[in-house]
C-alpha cells in the first residue's frame, strides 16, 4: 500500500493494543476448561439486566453511562462445563498459575519489567459481555520494546485478563451471549505511540504476533487474537479503533482514520468560516408527516413521533464524505443509534425514502430553516427519538470543534463506526475477591524464554534439511506443534521426511479444502495414524491424499481401514510386473525406438494404475528393468 498522506507532516501518533487468548488448560479465575462449545450444546440459560456502578472515588465512567442508556436484556447460554464463577454466583478462585507463567514468558520476549505483586482490578463493562458487569484484569509488566525496520517501538503495558463472553445474536432489545469463552485467559499488550505509518503498524502487529506464537502457548484461529489501534493527528484527537480481526486490514484502518480526521478538520474550518452552529431545541414535526407515504415514518407513527433538530449553516455538509461511503450524516446516525433508533434522515439526502419535496419544504418551515441550514430528523418511539436527537446535537457541536475523542468499531472495509466515548479511570477499581500474587526475582528468572519462530525456522533448515520457504511455512502455521511431534516420533524413519510432512500439512490440506473436503474434521491423531502407516510401509506417500479425503468423510475410520476401503493396502508385485509387461507389449515399437528414454512417458501410465498402492520408486525401477529387457 502506498502512503496516501504525509504522516510525519500530519503529526501521526499511532499505537496498538493486542489482545491474545492464552492456550491454558483452565480459565483464569475458575477451573473450567477453555474449550469453545457449539451453541447447540447449551444445557441452560439465564438473563440479567446490568447498570453502571460508581468507582471507589464515587465517579461513574462516561462510556459505561452511555452503554446503559438502552435497558437491554442479556441472555447467557451455559453448558455442562460452565461453573458458578462464570454465572457470577460464586467468588472467583485465585489467578491461574499456568496462565501467569505463560504471560511472564511473553514479558521476557517483549523485554519488559514485571511488577513485584500482581493485583487484580475490576474494569466496568455494562454491554453484557460479562455476567458480573465488569472484567477482571491485572497489570503485569511495563517498559518493554520490540525492534522494527523503523526503529524500536515501546511496549508500555502488559495485562493479564479474562476474556469476555462470545456474542451469539443481537436482537436489539436483547443480546444472546455464550459463556464458553468467558474467563479464557488473555494478555493485553499496549505499545507506545511510536508507530509512524500504516505499513509500520502492520509490521509492528506482525512482530508482536510472531513473538506471541513463539511461546507455543497461545490459541490460534478466528477471534483468538484482536488488534485495537489508537490513532491521532496534530489538531485531531485520540481515537481507539476496536476489533481489527484481520492483520491485512491494519494499514487500511490507519489510513482511513487519518483520512477521517483530516476531513473532519477541513469541514470544521469551513463551517466556522460560515458561522455555522447547532441549536439545542428539539422540534416535534409529527404533524408535517400526517398522511405521508414513507413506509419508515408510517410504521414509526403507529407508536411514536417524528422529532427534528436545526443545524444552521450545515446545508451540504451533512452529506460531505469523511471516509469512502461514510458522511457527516453517517456520524450523526451512529450517535443516534445509541438510543435504539434504526437511523436518521437529513435534508442533504431528501427528498428520498418516500418523503416528498413538499414534505421537505414543510419540514424546513416547521423548524425555521434558512437556505443554508440543514435539518436532521428521526421517527421512532418518543423516548428513543428524543435521545437520538440529543445525541445528534452533541455530535454536531463536536463537528464544530474538530475531532472528538471516542472509541470506534473497525468495519470489514477498513472504515469505522462510533461505538462509545473513550473510557476513563473511573471504570477501574480493586478486585477484593482475588488475592495478590508475588512475583519474586527467583520466580521470574525461572520462567523459560521461548525460542523465537524466526530462530526455530533456521533450526528446522539445519536439523531436517527443509527448504527455507517450507521451514517458514510450518513455523507460522497452526500445525507447528503437530509437525514437531511427528518429527520426534518418526525421527529415525527415512520414509516420513520433514519435507513430506510439511508439504502435506501446508500444501495438500489447502488443496483438499478448495476441493470441498472438510479438513477441520481431521485431528492430530488422524495425521499420526496416516503417517504411521506410511512409515510401516502399509501405504505409499502417494496414497496420503486419498486416505485423508476418506477419513475426513468418516472421522471414526482409521488409516488402515481407509486404505483397505480404497484398495491401497498393498498389492502383489507379480501383478505389477504383468501390467508393465502388457504396457510395453502394446507399445513395443515405441520402446525399441526410444530405449531407456521410454521410461518417462510410460511411467505416467503405470502410476495411474498403481498410484497410492505401490511406491513410485519401486514402480520406476521395475519399469526401467523391463524396458532394458525389451529394448535389446
Amino acid at each position: 500500500m502506498s502512503d496516501k498522506f504525509d504522516y510525519a507532516g500530519l503529526g501521526l501518533k499511532c499505537g496498538l493494543e493486542i489482545h491474545q487468548q492464552l492456550d491454558s488448560r483452565q480459565k483464569l479465575f475458575c477451573r473450567c476448561p477453555t474449550r469453545i462449545r457449539d451453541i447447540t450444546e447449551s444445557t441452560y440459560e439465564f438473563f440479567r439486566y446490568l447498570r453502571p456502578t460508581a468507582s471507589e472515588m464515587g465517579e461513574t465512567d462516561r462510556a459505561a453511562l452511555e452503554q446503559s442508556k438502552l435497558r437491554r436484556k442479556y441472555i447467557y447460554k451455559g453448558y455442562d462445563s460452565t461453573c458458578l464463577v462464570e454465572n457470577d454466583d460464586e467468588p472467583p478462585t485465585g489467578v491461574n498459575q499456568e496462565a501467569l507463567d505463560i504471560a511472564l514468558g511473553i514479558t521476557k520476549l517483549l523485554h519488559m519489567k514485571p511488577v513485584d505483586q500482581v493485583h487484580v482490578m475490576r474494569k466496568i463493562v455494562v454491554d453484557g459481555s460479562n455476567t458480573s458487569g465488569f472484567q477482571r484484569t491485572a497489570f503485569l509488566a511495563k517498559d518493554g520494546h520490540i525492534d522494527t525496520s523503523a526503529g524500536p517501538v515501546g511496549v508500555g503495558v502488559l495485562c493479564l485478563e479474562e476474556e469476555a463472553c462470545q456474542k451469539i445474536e443481537d436482537k436489539g432489545d436483547s443480546i444472546i451471549y455464550s459463556l464458553d469463552r468467558l474467563g479464557i485467559p488473555l494478555v493485553e499488550i499496549g505499545t507506545e505511540p511510536d508507530i509512524i505509518s500504516p505499513a509500520h503498524a502492520k509490521e509492528t502487529a506482525q512482530q508482536i504476533g510472531m513473538l506471541l506464537r513463539s511461546t507455543g502457548k497461545v490459541k490460534r484461529g478466528l477471534g483468538t487474537i484482536r488488534q485495537d489501534v489508537n490513532i491521532s493527528i496534530a489538531r485531531g484527537a485520540r481515537v481507539e479503533l476496536k476489533g481489527v480481526q484481520a492483520l491485512d486490514m491494519i494499514e487500511t484502518i490507519v489510513e482511513r482514520e487519518v483520512e477521517r480526521q483530516v476531513n473532519l478538520l477541513a469541514i470544521r474550518d469551513e463551517l466556522l468560516a460560515k458561522g455555522a452552529s447547532a441549536c439545542d431545541t428539539i422540534f416535534d414535526v409529527t404533524g408535517v408527516f400526517k398522511g405521508t407515504r414513507s413506509k419508515v415514518i408510517v410504521n414509526a407513527l403507529k407508536k411514536g413521533k417524528v422529532l427534528a433538530v436545526l443545524l444552521p449553516g450545515f446545508a451540504g455538509f451533512t452529506g460531505r464524505e469523511v471516509q469512502p461511503g461514510r458522511r457527516i450524516g453517517t456520524e450523526f446516525s451512529d450517535r443516534a443509534k445509541t438510543s435504539g433508533v434504526g437511523g436518521i434522515f437529513h435534508t442533504d439526502e431528501l427528498p428520498n425514502y418516500g418523503i416528498t419535496p413538499e414534505e421537505v419544504t414543510m419540514l424546513r418551515e416547521a423548524v425555521g430553516a434558512a437556505e443554508g441550514d440543514a435539518v436532521v430528523m428521526v421517527a421512532d418511539l418518543e423516548v428513543r427519538a428524543r435521545g437520538a436527537m440529543e445525541s445528534v446535537i452533541i455530535r454536531a457541536k463536536e463537528v464544530l470543534e474538530g475531532v472528538p475523542e471516542e472509541t470506534r468499531r473497525a468495519l470489514p472495509d477498513g472504515n469505522s463506526s462510533y461505538l462509545r466515548p473513550l473510557p476513563g479511570a473511573a471504570r477501574m477499581y480493586p478486585e477484593t475477591d482475588v488475592p495478590q500474587v508475588e512475583v519474586s526475582a527467583d520466580y521470574f528468572n525461572s520462567i523459560e524464554t521461548p525460542e523465537l519462530l524466526t530462530e526455530r525456522a533456521k533450526r528446522f533448515e539445519s536439523d531436517y534439511g527443509l527448504h527455507r520457504e517450507l521451514s517458514e511455512k510450518i513455523v507460522y502455521s497452526q500445525y507447528l506443534p503437530l509437525f514437531e511431534e511427528m518429527m520426534r516420533r518418526f525421527a529415525e524413519n527415512p520414509v516420513v521426511s520433514a519435507t513430506l510432512v510439511v508439504r502435506t500439512l501446508t500444501g495438500m490440506l489447502p488443496e483438499l479444502k478448495r476441493d470441498g473436503v472438510d479438513v477441520d474434521r481431521l485431528e492430530d491423531c488422524h495425521f499420526m495414524d496416516v503417517f504411521g502407516l506410511v512409515a510401516e510401509g502399509g501405504i505409499t506417500k502417494e496414497a496420503i491424499d486419498s486416505i485423508l479425503r476418506t477419513i475426513a468423510a468418516e472421522p471414526c475410520m482409521c488409516a488402515k481401514d481407509a486404505a483397505v476401503k480404497l484398495g491401497m493396502d498393498g498389492i502383489d508385485m507379480d501383478l505389477v510386473e504383468k501390467f508393465i509387461d502388457q504396457v510395453i507389449r502394446d507399445r513395443i515399437d515405441f520402446v525399441k525406438e526410444k530405449g531407456p528414454a521410454a521410461v518417462g512417458p510410460l511411467m505416467g501410465i503405470v502410476m495411474a494404475e498403481f498410484r497410492g498402492k505401490v511406491d513410485g520408486k519401486v514402480l520406476s525401477e521395475a519399469l526401467k528393468q523391463k524396458i532394458n529387457i525389451h529394448s535389446r
